[in-house]
């Protein structure tokens, strides 16, 4: 992890922000903020199985319905 200060952070913040390791960033002594860290999936088999949006939409209406029918 590594660890900067508000001001470092600030005068490269784009050479801190495109690094692949977590990024904590001090400000003071006593208050330490830490980055979370982005993870792109790639695709893979399951992504055949995904369903659309539209699809999904129309299953969650149909519950609904049901749901609230009774």
């Amino acid at each position: 992890m590594a660890v900067f200060s508000s001001a470092e952070l600030r005068d490269n913040v784009k050479r801190h922000l495109t690094a692949t390791k977590p990024i904590a960033i001090q400000r003071g002594r006593a208050e330490t903020f830490t980055l979370p860290t982005e993870k792109h999936l790639a695709p893979d088999a399951d992504l055949s199985r995904a369903i659309t949006l539209d699809e999904l939409l129309v299953g969650v209406k149909e519950d609904l319905r049901t749901m609230f029918k009774k």
